[in-house]
């Protein structure tokens, strides 16, 4: 309705991956020559790893990679990766053109014809390779199918390449111990972020560009707030900018700024704002009701806190300034822990004890950050998967871009030596602001990410007995409670809601649209989504002049 408005060709911001508008930032660029190396001579065979979150651009990476191949390479497409073992190999023979008439029940026979198909492939100077996009979805055992065809070779060379895309949960998936042989194959790797700001900026101008615009109507308060709302994912800077598009034809103005990206991306409940606007609509006694018979807000303060944790030498050492751009700033926070430790203890007894020190600042200073100061080992015991504690953990994979997105504190899990957990209450551009409260300190966020890999734990009081997930078909005080937070339910609240047909279909699009797996279930994290505008306090911060 508003490319003749805008002096457009075609809609500039559609979410199906047209080739014309492929934007190659340089973290795709980067992440296209990984995947270039993999399955060429760098890969010698074995598997390469794309991860990234939803709507970041592995599919578009995955049609460049395609297009980008050496003319004698042979490519395995397979899109869909829900199958068993079996038929996940009769599916990468049918991509390959193997004939396995009469061989469809044999998993041995399908894998001697492909041992044949390779052999000859390899006799003609050709590779093959086989790329498994959503490989997440893949399961253990699928994934064992595969890494077997990987042994496949010659006395010189194995004859098949694989390419694994997939959403962080992939990571997961190969940390598991029975993957380790197959994550010791993994020869090239890549975690592709969001777009920076800058980039997002430019991106916007480079669709609107091929669409035909003469002009960006784009002003820089948008192409900000659009990077805001979206935390550079660009699935959704198209899904707010083709909005923001129709709002302004529909407001006949020609310039879009701030205001109307920010409006837009209320109408698409991508942000927080509408969302706390329609909670908070009910009178406070109903809207304090509904959040307490999620969350437990009542946890017992009895006993004291750990001691080691709370001693005033301990705190005091921990706020002692810590360089900005020190590489080893990390290092810097934990070694005020270990000064608490006996000094005449042997170094593998000294190392457990730091680590175990440190872990506990962390869980505790997270409860406290809640007002529940007692709540530290809930917090642990919540993290380590152990059931019937009053807090839920979630254990995620992403950026700061995606904790932003959240915004709640969280503990980041750090890459060392041994690992070890650094306590995040914000982020202000290059700064992060890190520690439990009375001992913060603030830290350069390169030198942080020079340790972190994208791991990070998120922790909230919640009743013992809720439900690990709720679906269709489900119904009592837990679906009652989720549909209120929803806005689907009116008071009176009688308790008698199910999980319908209706509510899944809206539970699906509001997985979509905050990049969540949109598979109609409430889970850990969908369920931290929808009670987030709920939540006052604690939040991430991104400003704290005088603290730290």
């Amino acid at each position: 309705m508003y490319l003749e408005y805008f002096g457009l060709t075609e809609a500039p911001f559609s979410i199906t991956p047209d080739p014309a508008f492929v934007f190659l930032s340089q973290r795709h660029r980067d992440a296209l020559a990984h995947l270039l190396y993999g399955v060429g001579q760098g890969g010698s065979g074995g598997f390469v790893q794309l991860t990234g979150e939803v709507g970041t651009g592995k599919t578009t990476l995955c049609r460049c990679l395609l297009e980008q191949v050496p003319e004698n390479t042979r490519i395995a497409l397979v899109l869909n990766p829900l199958m068993t073992p079996h038929e996940l190999l009769a599916a990468i023979c049918e991509e390959l053109g193997i004939q396995t008439f009469g061989l469809e029940n044999s998993s041995k026979a399908l894998v001697d014809q492909l041992n044949h198909y390779l052999l000859a492939a390899h006799e003609a100077g050709e590779c093959v390779v086989v790329v498994i996009d959503e490989a997440q979805n893949l399961s253990p055992e699928s994934l064992e199918q595969v890494r077997l065809l990987t042994n496949l070779e010659t006395t010189k060379q194995k004859l098949l390449q694989v390419v694994l895309l997939g959403q962080p949960e992939l990571r997961e998936l190969l940390q598991r111990r029975s993957l380790r042989q197959l994550a010791q194959r993994i020869t090239a790797r890549y975690h592709l972020t969001p777009l920076g700001q800058v980039d997002a900026a430019r991106y916007v101008g480079h669709r609107m560009q091929v669409a035909g615009a003469v002009r960006n109507p784009f002003r820089k308060s948008a192409l900000k707030a659009l990077y805001q709302r979206s935390h550079g994912v660009p699935r959704l800077i198209n899904i707010i900018a083709d909005r923001a598009l129709v709002g302004a034809y529909a407001a006949e103005v020609r310039d879009i700024k701030a205001k109307l990206v920010h409006a837009a991306a209320d109408e698409v409940q991508l942000g927080e704002p509408g969302a706390r606007r329609s909670l908070w609509r009910w009178p406070a006694a109903i809207a304090a009701s509904l959040i307490l018979a999620l969350i437990t807000w009542n946890i017992m303060r009895s006993g004291a806190v750990n001691s080691e944790i709370s001693e005033p030498a301990v705190t005091n050492r921990l706020a002692e300034s810590v360089s900005l751009d020190s590489g080893t700033v990390i290092d810097s926070i934990t070694l005020h822990f270990a000064q608490k430790l006996p000094p005449a203890m042997p170094e593998e007894a000294l190392d457990a004890d730091w680590l175990r020190i440190q872990h506990q600042a962390a869980w505790q200073g997270l409860a406290s950050l809640w007002n529940e100061p007692a709540g530290g080992p809930d917090i642990d015991a919540a993290c380590n998967e152990q059931i019937n504690v009053r807090w839920a953990c979630l254990k995620s994979d992403g950026s700061f871009a995606r904790i932003i997105q959240l915004g709640l504190p969280v503990i980041l899990q750090l890459q060392r030596s041994k690992p070890s957990l650094l306590l995040l209450q914000g982020i202000d551009g290059d700064h992060l602001l890190a520690g439990a409260p009375g001992t913060t300190l603030t830290l350069s966020r390169r030198a942080v990410e020079d340790r972190w890999f994208g791991d990070y734990m998120v922790a909230w009081p919640q009743a013992a007995s809720w439900p690990r997930e709720i679906a269709r078909g489900d119904s009592g005080p837990a679906v009652d409670t989720v549909l209120r937070l929803a806005g689907l339910a009116e008071p009176p609240y009688s308790g008698r809601n199910e999980f319908e047909a209706e509510f899944e279909n809206w539970l699906v699009g509001f997985q979509y649209r905050y990049g969540l797996e949109s598979d109609g279930i409430v889970g850990p994290r969908t369920l931290l989504y929808l009670i987030r505008p709920s939540i006052a306090q604690p939040g991430l911060q991104s400003s704290w002049q005088g603290e730290g």
